[in-house]
């Protein structure tokens, strides 16, 4: 197994599955199941004795494998400098292992064969892929300045339409010269990655680059720091270099320059830092200088924010595979509880897996008349 030779050298202190603070319980399947097994120390462990053959193949170490929401929590608080980038790189590897053993868990085999067959998790038709932008008058990408690439959740999920529509529509208004593929666009595959389907990755990621080249694009403008993330580090090595930007970034150069109208009354609102946008990419300043830059916006900082934050549980493909659930101890109940503290009105999201997420949590805490869920864009068009 790829990067094996590192498990032996964690010394399972625990730090890894704590913020900065070690107050809290920041790795999400620990979080919620409260297994050793669960917290990255564990998963080392059990790697170790599994690649020794002393720990069988099993469903119940499948689940323990991928229930790993890839935050990056672990790597960001890993107190062994010469080895920590490779902790979620060895996790990933030993999903690998049991893909190519053929021993995942129901709901990840579903989520890998959907991608198979239909291209999509959805399991819905790729010509649909562009009806999102119905209505918007958004013109196909022809050698514009950007091609803005909203991803499978931004084209088949209710919430994620509508925040790809209201990044576009924004983008539109503020003169950027972007266009969209439509039908054309294909899956970044960053989620069939992080589960340990190399092969499909790999095949998935070469035919966007392919496309991306016969179109000529040179600037890219994602949705979701997903795509983002795989876009920007992992096409590259695979021959797709290309200028790769979140939505948040691009708003936070034009901010400025907008003069948004002030809010008809203050409003108070906290930030939650998407993992693939913050710990993954260390992108913490360019959301925060956009709600700054609103008139009568007032942020409130959550306790767990920027490296800290809890991750909304929807990452390593968890966002479909739901193996960390709902439950009261679930990351997305918690992260809403502790925006609800803070007594702030809204809590802002720059990604739409954690809009998704976080609005679940949200109605299972009954908090619907406290707390609202709004994506940055929507937030600035917002009267």
């Amino acid at each position: 197994m790829e990067y094996a030779e590192i498990l032996h050298r964690c010394f399972r202190c625990g730090y890894c599955k704590l913020p900065s603070n070690y107050l809290d319980l920041n790795c999400p399947a620990y979080l919620k199941f409260r297994f050793e097994t669960f917290s990255p120390g564990g998963r080392m462990w059990l790697l170790r004795g599994w690649l020794d053959g002393e720990i069988k193949t099993s469903p119940r170490l499948a689940e323990i494998l991928f229930s790993c929401a890839t935050c990056a929590n672990c790597v960001e608080h890993c107190v062994f400098p010469k080895f920590k980038d490779d902790i979620l790189n060895a996790f990933i590897a030993g999903r690998e292992e049991l893909v190519n053993k053929g021993a995942v868990t129901p709901a990840v085999r579903d989520y890998l064969k959907a991608m198979q067959v239909h291209g999509n998790p959805y399991k819905i038709p790729e010509i649909d892929r562009g009806k999102w932008a119905e209505g918007l008058d958004l013109e196909a990408y022809e050698g514009q300045e950007y091609l803005f690439y909203v991803g499978c959740v931004g084209a088949f999920d209710e919430r994620g339409q509508k925040m790809a529509r209201s990044v576009a529509s924004l983008l539109q208004k503020w003169g950027v010269s972007f266009g969209i593929l439509g039908a054309e666009e294909h899956c970044d595959g960053n989620e069939v990655r992080s589960l340990g389907e190399r092969g499909l990755f790999e095949q998935m990621a070469e035919k966007n680059i392919r496309l991306f080249q016969e179109l000529n694009v040179q600037k890219i403008i994602t949705l979701s720091p997903h795509a983002y993330n795989v876009l920007k580090n992992d096409y590259p090595q695979l021959g797709g270099a290309f200028e790769v930007y979140h939505y948040s970034q691009v708003m936070g150069r034009l901010i400025k320059k907008a003069n948004p109208r002030p809010k008809e009354s203050p409003l108070k609102v906290t930030f939650h830092d998407p993992c693939y946008l913050g710990r993954h990419n260390k992108e913490y300043r360019a959301p925060r200088t956009v709600l700054r830059g609103l008139p009568g916006i007032r942020l409130i900082e959550m306790d767990r924010s920027k490296d800290d934050a809890l991750c909304c549980g929807g990452g390593g493909g968890n966002f479909f595979t739901d193996l960390l659930g709902l439950g009261p101890d679930s990351p997305a109940r918690t992260r809403v509880r502790e925006a609800a503290e803070t007594g702030v009105e809204v809590l802002v999201v720059a990604c739409p897996n954690c809009a998704k997420m976080l609005e679940d949590g949200v109605k299972a805490e009954v908090l619907e008349d406290k707390l609202k869920v709004m994506d940055l864009a929507e937030l600035v068009q917002a009267p």
